[in-house]
């Protein structure tokens, strides 16, 4: 557990604190240009990893962390931060060490176990945030969408709280012609998309209110547009909806049940050799980006800088639709980008298909996080 809140609302620097689970040192592959960081190619147990961020907001709000080692096998878990980045910052601590110790049984990592992870991880936020409450209000409305992936014994686990998404590349069948193909994995929990809409007034069926349209977007409650999330306390318990937190997240009807909820979507699937690479991406890459153009880039390039060459990708989409050239886009500072496009974060994943039959096959271990800020 972290201190006080107060560590993780104060001023961005460092690396996390758990020095079991310290960042691999730099290598020759990692590099920074202005608000992007990189990782063009690292060797996991599960393949080659690529992972890129691009800050937009003042204090960045994603985080990611890759975790390659016994007897997790590969984990890639990407954030997504709103209304700060509190939130983001401690799952991205906790939801490691939280999986670890949930798969510690003779089963490994499960679907159970990893619901049992982001459990673990929610719960001792909003521990957190109640014991600083009184001095920090704003806490409670800190939140993060959370995206997790598992290669465990050849099977893939995805993991979604939010909209972040993970797309898959695969070979298409035998005479269906040569495009790869992209299966989107992650269920989304977004307000805007009908089913989700759905779903929170089947949940809530005495409030009619639950889903509202404000400003052309649908969001929960009026305030936001994800129905789970990590954090986001002020729609889980109704303790925190007083007047101590801003009047725009305030909930003007009382509750007595969570409006929002933690518990992930899960998918999980056995890998097969047609199966080619995973891109996790927060959802400020799909924005300006489909699914197919997405796989369609990393499958037409080599694999070095799969990430970073993706949100290049994004970004060149997002100055065009400004009529800005991408040079202009590049030069305008953090805070002030967050009105052209969101921070980015994504994790490619090439899957080695020879070193997962091989099971414990000898690869050095690795553990990568993106900087806490650029």
């Amino acid at each position: 557990m972290l201190g006080p809140l107060l560590r993780f609302l104060s001023a961005c620097g460092g690396t996390s604190p758990h020095a079991p689970n310290a960042p691999s040192p730099a290598s020759a592959d990692e590099g920074r240009d202005g608000l992007l960081w990189w990782r063009d190619l690292a060797r996991c147990a599960a393949g080659d990893l690529s992972a890129a961020l691009v800050q937009a907001n003042h204090v960045l709000e994603d985080q990611c962390r890759l975790h390659s080692a016994p007897p997790l096998g590969t984990l890639l878990a990407l954030l997504d931060g709103h209304a700060g980045h509190a939130a983001a910052r401690f799952a991205c601590d906790h939801l490691l060490p939280n999986l670890r110790d949930a798969a510690a049984g003779p089963r490994g990592v499960t679907e159970a176990a990893i619901r049992a992870a982001f459990a673990a991880t929610e719960g001792a936020f909003i521990a957190e945030v109640s014991s600083q409450f009184d001095a920090h209000p704003d806490a409670a409305t800190v939140g993060s969408c959370c995206l997790l992936a598992v290669i465990h014994n050849r099977t893939l686990f995805v993991a979604n709280l939010g909209d972040s998404r993970a797309v898959l590349g695969r070979k298409p069948a035998r005479g269906s012609g040569g495009q790869i193909v992209a299966d989107q994995l992650s269920s989304e929990h977004n307000a805007n998309m009908e089913p989700v809409r759905q779903e929170l007034l089947a949940e809530h069926p005495d409030d009619p209110q639950i889903v509202a349209l404000k400003h052309g977007v649908w969001r929960v409650k009026g305030i936001i547009q994800v129905s789970r999330s990590l954090g986001d306390a002020y729609l889980k318990d109704a303790k925190f909806n007083t007047d101590q937190i801003k009047p725009k997240f305030r909930v003007a009807e009382p509750f007595s049940r969570p409006i929002m909820s933690a518990d992930p979507s899960i998918v999980s699937r056995s890998l097969q050799p047609t199966d080619c690479f995973l891109i996790l991406a927060s959802d400020g890459l799909w924005e300006h980006l489909s699914n197919q153009e997405a796989v369609e880039i990393v499958h037409s390039n080599p694999r070095a800088g799969s990430a970073k060459r993706l949100i290049k990708a994004a970004l060149q989409e997002a100055a065009r639709k400004r009529e800005m050239r991408y040079s202009d886009l590049m030069r305008i500072d953090k805070k002030v980008r967050r009105h052209f496009h969101d921070d980015i974060t994504v994790i490619v994943l090439f899957f080695n298909h020879d070193l997962l039959a091989k099971g414990n096959a000898p690869v050095q271990p690795l553990s990568i996080r993106c900087p806490l800020d650029n």
